[in-house]
């Protein structure tokens, strides 16, 4: 390269690689190995990754010397290798690099969020042999990566300036849109504190995807001329049979690296997920831009240039597993022509419970929800619990929904890993207090059986029995990514294990005395390119005992009805998921960023742009149209509330009550196409 790595960011922007260990994952290596030792057992496979992100446009790679610290490889017995790791990973780097491309010298956090007691000298001592080995070598800057807490970053920045001075130095936080690190300090602060140590660059990467980084940005004071880097995961992965997916795609990449070079990033890169496809397109996207190389003057400067938008929050808790979809096409506004009432109770498959459904009688808010939607539409809407001690407005918003007759409220538990309130302590405040039926998600990720079993009894001791069974987001993708994923029971296997306490026996095998009457339902994903195979992937669910159905938001008419048809069969009643859209850039990031959810390229077109009020009017107007086309195709009406605005779901479940007292059309739905 013709320039110092620091003349470059100062100049232009630059196009960083991707994923590393996720892309290996995705060419077939498994989980649970030290990626950092195949620079010593396969290097012709770590130098063509390096490659492969060079020809994709890549001019700034970095080494594969990630979790090259003693104390990350000795979880693998490697960290007497630990030299000759990061040695021979820098000599990859750069054979691959040639005079195309920067080569950094890759450090990443060895908290990596976890709350462990580990000494300050011990951490010292790992990160100081691990620099100053890099620091001996043919490298063009230290990218100091995936760090959570301030007083970490700052510990390795501090050794990074003593013992490679000569070097520059760019520092990147994990954080989610709000832009504070995990030990609470406002991200501006951090930047500010560890500018003036020294660091030359400051960024945001990994834990989230392109919005919110974007997000973070506009949170985010960050002083003129200094150079500003982002590596954004590849969305949310889905999760399914224990393998990770992620869901953004290059062309999504594309469009956000013009957003981060108008706001003055000047390196940009991809973590989790990402690959040489998404790096070619964030060349391609910058260099139709005429952005890299050729954007002189000042830096990032501050963050706050672009209005908040409404992004990233309200997502359904648990993404059931399936494959993504193309988008629907069509133009225009979502037209059912001519419905009609489904047709009485006795007359549809769907009708009753399962086999052994187990369904409580009658109690304080009457028949439950299986009983309840054989003879009317009935509605179930989520609220998010809230992240934060305060339930004032979560129970204003209980209330409101209660007033719209909504028949259950749902919570999810953690959804997306983030730490929320605990559903159970929710749920029985609205069951006591405002008087609505709870219906609870439990997730597999959280407890182990032992843990599953208590919180199961638990919630029957409180008279919740309504409850949806979840596999759950895996841990290290949420708030607090050092947690531990427990996963004892998949979906199929909670489902029958709460059927078993409906039989009075414990997980153990034991006698539990007296049953439990839990209705337990299933989650379902119909936004996938096979919809027969998720189908049959739910019987299974059916077959273990579910009750009912809950599935993730459609966006599309046509695709309800097919749903409908396909599960025409089945012994147990379908809620389809509806969820209104807050803005254009919350329907973007819920198609792109988020597994299970995909928006029509019309409900797309027609959210674009809009945002606070004037996107939340045209959010619900079109969940009117798709309640329209739900409501003559299912009497199961699943409503998700975008980030608390528990107004959009209280006059969607009124319009739905306005709507079941009006007389039926005569005729037919449309058959699906």
């Amino acid at each position: 390269m013709e320039r110092s790595l620091r003349e470059a960011l100062s100049r232009s922007v630059l196009v960083g690689d991707g994923a590393m260990g996720t892309y290996l994952y995705q060419l077939g290596l498994p989980v649970g190995i030290a990626y950092e030792e195949l620079n010593l057992s396969n290097p012709d496979m770590i130098e063509r990754v390096h490659r492969e992100y060079v020809e994709a446009g890549a001019r700034v790679i970095e080494t594969n010397t990630y979790s090259a610290s003693r104390e990350r490889l000795a979880k693998y017995g490697l960290e007497g290798e630990a030299e000759a790791i990061i040695r021979r990973g820098t000599e990859i780097a750069r054979k691959a690099a040639g005079r195309e491309a920067y080569v950094l010298g890759a450090v990443g956090s060895i908290r990596a969020g976890m709350r462990k007691n580990m000494e300050i000298a011990r951490l010292a001592a790992d990160f100081e042999q691990q620099i100053g080995v890099l620091a001996d070598t043919d490298i063009d800057g230290l990218l100091l990566e995936t760090f959570y807490d301030f007083e970490e970053m700052m510990l390795v920045l501090k050794i990074a300036r003593k013992l490679a001075g000569h070097l520059p130095v760019i520092c990147q936080f994990a954080v989610d849109e709000t832009a504070r690190t995990s030990d609470g300090m406002p991200a501006g602060e951090a930047f500010v504190r560890l500018l003036d140590a020294g660091a030359d660059a400051v960024g945001f990467n990994c834990r989230t995807g392109p919005a919110a980084i974007l997000r973070a940005l506009e949170k985010t004071d960050i002083p003129a001329g200094v150079p500003v880097s982002v590596y954004p995961n590849a969305g949310i992965p889905d999760y399914m049979d224990g393998k990770y997916r992620y869901v953004s795609t290059p062309d999504y990449f594309a469009e956000n690296a013009r957003r981060f070079a108008e706001r003055g990033v000047r390196l940009i890169g991809g973590c989790c997920g990402t690959t040489p496809a998404h790096i070619r397109a964030i060349a391609g996207a910058l260099a139709a831009g005429g952005a890299t190389g050729v954007l002189e003057g000042e830096g990032a400067g501050t963050g706050r240039t672009a209005e908040r938008a409404d992004i990233g929050a309200g997502q359904p808790a648990q993404p059931p597993p399936g494959d993504s979809a193309a988008p629907a096409s069509g133009a225009g506004r979502i037209v059912v022509r001519e419905p009609e009432r489904l047709a009485p109770a006795a007359d549809r498959p769907e009708s009753g419970a399962g086999p052994a459904s187990g369904v409580r009688g009658p109690d304080r808010f009457g028949p439950s929800i299986v009983e309840l939607v054989k003879e009317r539409h009935t509605v179930i809407v989520e609220l998010d619990p809230p992240r934060d001690l305060d339930t004032s407005r979560f129970m204003r918003g209980a209330e409101a929904l209660k007033a719209a007759g909504a028949d259950a409220l749902t919570m999810a538990d953690n959804s997306l890993a983030v730490t929320r309130m605990s559903n159970m302590a929710l749920g029985s405040l609205v069951r006591e207090k405002v008087g609505i039926r709870p219906l609870v998600h439990i997730a597999c990720r959280d407890r182990n059986l032992i843990g599953t079993q208590s919180h199961l009894m638990g919630l029957d001791a409180l008279g919740i029995d309504h409850v949806l069974a979840v596999t759950g987001d895996p841990a290290k993708f949420g708030d607090l990514p050092g947690s531990s994923s427990v996963y004892d029971l998949t979906s199929f296997e909670i489902i029958r294990m709460i059927k078993q306490l409906n039989e009075g026996i414990a997980f153990s095998g034991k006698p539990l005395k007296q049953k439990a009457r839990f209705v337990v339902g299933a989650a379902f994903n119909p936004n996938v390119r096979h919809l027969e195979k998720a189908v049959e992937r739910l019987w299974r669910k059916v077959e273990a005992g579910a009750d009912y159905v809950m599935t993730q938001p459609v966006y599309d008419a046509e695709r309800m009805a097919k749903i409908r048809e396909l599960t025409r069969d089945l012994p147990i009643p379908v809620f389809i998921g509806i969820m209104p859209l807050a803005s254009g850039r919350n329907a973007e990031y819920l198609h792109n960023e988020v597994p299970g959810i995909l928006l029509s390229d019309e409900v797309r077109e027609r959210m674009k742009g809009l945002e606070k009020e004037e996107g939340r009017r045209m959010g619900v107007q079109i969940a009117k149209e798709l309640l329209d086309a739900a409501m003559s195709l299912f009497n199961g009406i699943y409503l998700i509330t975008p980030f608390m605005f528990h107004e959009m779901s209280a006059e969607l479940t009124a319009y739905v009550r306005q709507k079941s007292a009006a007389p039926a059309p005569s005729r037919r739905p449309p058959s699906p196409r």
